[in-house]
């Protein structure tokens, strides 16, 4: 059927920069693939086409917006930055070669508008630079920087964002694919787990910090590159959703030969306490995913997205074990991430109670992003 053909992507003219080590039009044309486009060289006759100028970078989240508008084109300044054209390209084809005004399109000014990035979990102006043949570094950080979350943990958000910048441009020079990264994070994952099993606290929080900025850097080269996959997706999801438990377990066997095991008692509560309520919250984020149209529990009130900041995942719990660690207390540390678990489900149980009371009184439950 006509309506499951592609939209037909287009890039006009070429430019020498290489944006994370790879050819610009190349680049683009991945990029434009991996959000269902069907890139090529030349327009075909009586085909909808996205048209996009290779003189300027810009955030994938515009190639989704300007699928969805017929006759609209997307302005920088006043050029023509992308057009998507319906009819007789060619006018259109000029006026990006050209850089100049293009008519009876309606234009999307990119330095006013603001879109809604659902997956990503934030609300902000998708990016849109020249692109400097001499000087691609802006539009590396800039596309770094639309492909991260605007909602998650406060040492992802803040604590190594940086530094996995330049890893994940180091990364994608070097011809390194997502899976690969995640495949040795993955790795340290493993030894992390066997460290803290053996009492070898320092050691495997160093062989866990790793694992955790690698974690960071394969979904980031992903997305900076075109290189997402459904496949890659579920390995590293897979490996985030599924060892913390694991790594908590090892912590707690290893308190034994650190000098400082908690009763059994103590241990069992401790260690149900945190797997149970780990799981439990990972069920109420699946249930409100389903329960209201696929917004995470993350992003319903600003109060939701400041709470993931420091919720009891993975890297606020190791906050924890760091802080009690640097007082020779790992048992302690277990504890407060026991305790701290608790809190954490208690929070978001209350947060699923109340949107699924807001929504029986026929009120709609939106993100605060979107308001």
């Amino acid at each position: 059927m006509a309506s499951e053909t592609p939209l037909l992507f287009v890039p006009v003219g070429s430019n020498a920069a290489r944006v994370f080590g790879m050819d610009a039009r190349d680049r683009a044309c991945r990029l434009a693939t991996n959000a269902g486009f069907e890139c090529a060289d030349t327009v075909s006759d009586g085909r909808p086409v996205l048209l996009a100028s290779m003189g300027y970078a810009w955030d994938p989240a515009w190639l989704k917006a300007m699928r969805g508008r017929p006759g609209a084109v997307l302005t920088l300044g006043g050029r023509p930055v992308m057009a998507h054209v319906t009819g007789d390209p060619s006018e259109a084809t000029c006026a990006l070669e050209q850089g100049e005004a293009l008519e009876g399109f309606d234009a999307l000014d990119a330095e006013t508008t603001r879109l809604n990035y659902a997956e990503l979990r934030k609300r902000e102006r998708p990016f849109v630079l020249r692109l400097d043949p001499a000087n691609p570094e802006p539009a590396e950080r800039a596309a770094y920087d639309a492909a991260y979350k605007g909602v998650t943990d406060v040492l992802t958000l803040y604590l190594w964002r940086k530094p996995a910048f330049y890893l994940t441009r180091w990364a994608a020079r070097a011809g390194l694919s997502p899976n690969f990264i995640t495949l040795i994070g993955g790795i340290l994952c493993a030894l992390a787990f066997y460290l803290f099993w053996q009492g070898e606290y320092w050691l495997g929080t160093l062989s866990g910090f790793i694992f955790m900025v690698l974690d960071t850097v394969d979904g980031k080269l992903a997305r900076v590159t075109g290189a997402s996959s459904k496949w890659g997706e579920v390995f590293d999801h897979g490996i985030d959703l599924i060892h913390p438990p694991f790594w908590w377990w090892a912590w707690l066997h290893g308190l034994a030969a650190y000098g400082r095991p908690l009763e059994p008692l103590t241990a069992t509560m401790v260690i149900w306490a945190i797997v149970i309520g780990y799981v439990a919250q990972r069920v109420i984020e699946g249930l409100f995913i389903k329960r209201f149209d696929g917004m995470h529990i993350h992003v319903w009130k600003r109060i939701d997205s400041q709470f993931r900041l420091i919720t009891a995942r993975r890297n606020p719990n190791m906050v924890i074990l760091v802080g009690a660690l640097l007082f020779s207390r790992p048992d302690i540390g277990l504890e407060l991430v026991a305790w701290w678990t608790i809190v954490s489900l208690i929070f978001h149980a209350v947060r699923l109670a109340q949107a699924s009371e807001v929504a029986a009184r026929g009120q709609r439950i939106v993100s605060w992003l979107e308001a």
